[in-house]
């Protein structure tokens, strides 16, 4: 691990679409999924699901999503649908969603520590239920996206951020 500053990582992580074509190892796939797991998450529910699409899985998606959204999926060389359980209280259920989208979050900086690139999105295909279906996410579930993984082919330089003073309000 190249062991990046929290704050420097923060902002320096972008989001990459052009990747060399090697995949992400297996063992660092789990290493960063592991860490998903430290997520704050109220009364430790872990809601948060993940499935790393294989060569058949992918072509599932590719067939679901139509040849004009398939050329997107072949940006990265390793693919993770993300979603979260569903609970059946609307207080949890909510509290699990920003769980869930905090350990996508945390994914994608472990990845940029240790020189990866990634990329979350939200494809139309996995909002509907031929695209669901070919990532086996069942009806208990909201997915979050697509997490797009690899080595980066470009440097990115970071854009503009408004002020904190824009959306912070201190309240007497």
């Amino acid at each position: 691990m190249t062991g990046v500053d929290t704050e420097e990582a923060i902002r320096s992580r972008r989001t990459h679409k052009a990747y060399a074509p090697d995949p992400v190892a297996r063992e660092e796939l789990d290493e960063l999924l592991a860490l998903a797991a430290w997520a704050p998450n109220h009364n430790l529910t872990n809601p948060w699901r993940f499935r790393v699409l294989g060569p058949r899985a992918l072509a599932r998606l590719k067939e679901a999503a139509g040849p004009d959204a398939a050329r997107k999926l072949d940006r990265a060389p390793t693919l993770v649908v993300a979603s979260q359980l569903i609970a059946d209280d609307p207080v949890q259920d909510e509290e699990d969603l920003c769980a869930a989208a905090t350990a996508v979050y945390i994914v994608l900086l472990a990845a940029h520590d240790r020189g990866l690139g990634g990329y979350w999105r939200t494809p139309e295909v996995l909002r509907t239920d031929e695209g669901r279906d070919a990532v086996d996410v069942r009806a208990d579930e909201r997915v979050l996206g697509l997490i797009h993984l690899g080595y980066p082919r470009q440097e990115k330089r970071p854009p503009e951020r408004k002020p904190s003073g824009d959306y912070v309000t201190y309240l007497g």
